[in-house]
């Protein structure tokens, strides 16, 4: 009988644990947006990065097309890439590709939102509001949990 009860609570701690640890997930549509962060800002930056990673499970192809914050004047869709030995940053006006089936992961050094005309910095702690626009799946609200300076996806959820 208590190795029963131990199974049972085992259990049950198991399923939250689980639970909570798929608790930042957001579905849209087919899509599924996991780990959104920013990094904390440097005093006086203009500019911040968002990052998270996006899942697409339908059969057909979405696009992120536009972002918004009221922490940002404009919210911006990001590439970043090495153009021989110059890194470029550019903004992709079409926006950014979710393929059908294919994970798209939005991380420092490649494809970003870039919040710009930051009035109030992001600071370590704090959760930065946004929303994304998709062509297809639509619109829907992101809070972005504010990492370290140094924050990646593996430490941006580490209090």
């Amino acid at each position: 009988m208590l190795k029963h009860a131990f199974a049972s609570a085992a259990f049950g701690l198991a399923s939250l644990l689980s639970a909570s640890a798929f608790a930042d997930d957001i579905k849209v549509g087919d899509l599924t947006i996991s780990a959104p962060y920013v990094r904390a800002m440097v005093p006086g930056a203009p500019v911040g990065g968002g990052y998270m990673t996006i899942t697409n499970t339908g059969n057909t192809d979405d696009r992120l097309v536009a972002a918004s914050s009221p922490r940002a004047g404009t919210v911006q869709i990001h590439e970043m890439r090495m153009d021989e030995d110059i890194m470029v940053m550019r903004e992709l006006a079409d926006g950014l590709p979710i393929p059908a089936g294919k994970t798209i992961e939005l991380k420092p050094g490649g494809y970003h939102v870039m919040f710009m005309k930051v009035t109030d910095r992001f600071i370590e702690g704090q959760t930065v509001k946004a929303t994304l626009k998709f062509e297809k799946a639509g619109s829907v609200d992101i809070d972005f949990p504010v990492g370290s300076l140094a924050a990646n996806k593996e430490t941006s959820h580490v209090k």
